[in-house]
């Protein structure tokens, strides 16, 4: 389902943001998506989903 109509975001790219990128917040996720928030109306929706989403996301190997 499309979560932010502005940058055209859906929830499986956020997921896949926080399982596979590391990211800790909706501003992480959108931003390693291109885009930061627009219009705003999405982020309770996109920061419910990252946060659903932390309890399964990938522990990154320190380098």
């Amino acid at each position: 389902m499309y979560v932010c109509v502005c940058n055209g975001y859906t929830d499986k790219e956020i997921k896949t943001a926080v399982r596979e990128n590391g990211v800790q917040t909706a501003e992480e996720a959108y931003l390693s998506l291109g885009n930061g928030f627009c219009c705003g109306t999405c982020a309770d929706c996109a920061n419910d989903i990252v946060s659903s989403e932390l309890p399964f996301q990938r522990v990154l190997a320190a380098e």
